[in-house]
């Protein structure tokens, strides 16, 4: 694929993720109570830039050489990832964590529905996600069932909420071996999962998903490196919260620990590896690079 224009291409692929997961937060809320089901989705229907199930849906495609490559199991994999994020950012903002008052330019979820409420709809997000990904046809149940052993280790204790544990640490060290693995866990888990449950709905074989997983690690860790420069560099109009939040938190990140220029340098290796992972799996210029490139380059 020559001449790719991501500008063109990603907010259709946005597009099919609202349509999706709009479709499945309907289906839930006819079979829950409307206080719960109403602060469910006034997280996960809010926007945000989708990469998880958008990363998710293109390894899907790329991988099987179509569009909705995955099939049913690739589009509920996609929801049940950005369900599980939506919960982790409910969760995050409240009192007892990072005490957000703002997300994505509204109020967060506690401050419109109250902390036990979004303490609740995050709970449901979490445990939906998988509902999602085991109910199928009985044909799809191998491949639905590696999906979700895929999303639970990576939000279980071994990624996403041990992530999560080592960040609030009071004795967490300045030292980027302890940021790379506090990142990979906490929010790099997640999003190499995105890459190989997509490529495992669009039948990879072994080779292919080893270049998922290096892809994911590069893109997960790339990614977070440019939050923690964005955090310092951009306005809260950029993006929709308060700025500057890390550093009068006390968190050691990456531009605090290695400067800026090296944090740069970093997230720019992290994304050369990640092209080098998939140069195989799309020709030329594709979707997955244009990605990889994204998650330094966006301004939000």
């Amino acid at each position: 694929m020559t001449n790719f224009s991501l500008e063109g291409w990603l907010p259709a692929q946005q597009r099919r993720v609202e349509a999706l997961l709009a479709s499945r937060m309907e289906a839930i809320a006819r079979r829950s109570p409307r206080r719960l089901s109403e602060a469910m989705a006034y997280s996960l229907l809010d926007g945000g830039k989708r990469l998880r199930p958008v990363l998710c849906l293109t390894f899907a495609d790329q991988v099987a050489r179509a569009s909705n490559g995955g099939g049913e199991p690739g589009n509920d994999a996609a929801c049940a990832l950005e369900c599980v994020h939506t919960y982790s950012l409910v969760h995050d903002d409240l009192p007892a964590m990072d005490d957000d008052e703002l997300r994505r330019g509204r109020p967060t979820n506690h401050k419109v529905h109250g902390e036990a409420m979004a303490i609740l709809a995050g709970d449901a997000l979490l445990t939906d996600a998988f509902a999602l990904l085991a109910h199928g046809p009985a044909a799809e149940q191998a491949v639905r069932g590696r999906l979700v052993a895929e999303l639970a280790l990576a939000a279980g204790a071994g990624g996403m909420v041990g992530g999560q544990v080592l960040d609030i640490a009071e004795d967490r060290p300045a030292a980027l071996d302890y940021l790379n693995q506090l990142h990979r866990m906490k929010t790099g888990a997640l999003i190499k999962a995105a890459c190989r449950m997509g490529a495992i709905a669009g039948g990879a074989d072994e080779a292919t998903l080893q270049a998922a997983d290096v892809y994911g690690d590069a893109v997960g860790l790339a990614f977070q490196i440019a939050d923690d420069l964005l955090d310092v560099t951009a306005s809260e109009a950029q993006m929709g919260k308060p700025t500057g939040a890390d550093a009068e938190a006390g968190r050691h990140t990456f531009p605090a620990v290695v400067g800026l220029p090296q944090a740069r340098e970093l997230a720019q290796s992290h994304v050369a590896r990640a092209l080098a992972a998939v140069r195989e799996l799309e020709e030329g210029d594709g979707p997955l690079a244009a990605l990889a490139r994204y998650s330094i380059e966006r301004t939000s």
